[in-house]
């Protein structure tokens, strides 16, 4: 999967709530919360379709786009991304690295036990 950009996820989001959308209902939904115009919007549907990331078609009147990708697969991608290029792709360094700059609510705590034991359990 190509690098989705961090306005085009603004895109994808808007698709991954509702679907199909026009470029109208797509403009609609992003442009005017980010500044941006109906060309910037236009430019950034473009890329996404070059990138097989979205499919566009005629559906009746209305010229519609779609996602081809799930925001799962995208943040599977995103998040995989993310961990190799700062932590050479090790999940303890990067816990480590929020415990030591973030203090960790005890809810957090939590989730992380809970899922350290289901993991655990699942193996």
């Amino acid at each position: 999967m190509q690098t989705i950009s961090d306005a085009e996820s603004r895109i994808m989001e808007a698709l991954w709530r509702k679907t199909p959308l026009t470029a109208e209902q797509i403009f609609a939904a992003v442009g005017p919360e980010n500044g941006w115009a109906p060309a910037t919007v236009k430019t950034l549907v473009t890329r996404l379709l070059k990138k097989k990331a979205i499919s566009g078609a005629k559906e009746g009147d209305a010229y519609c786009y779609r996602p081809l990708i799930t925001r799962n697969a995208w943040v599977q991608t995103e998040s995989q991304g993310m961990l190799d290029k700062l932590f050479k792709g090790e999940v303890a360094p990067l816990v480590a690295h929020f415990a030591e700059h973030r203090k960790l609510s005890a809810k957090d705590l939590k989730q992380l036990k809970a899922l350290i034991a289901k993991i655990e359990e699942d193996k």
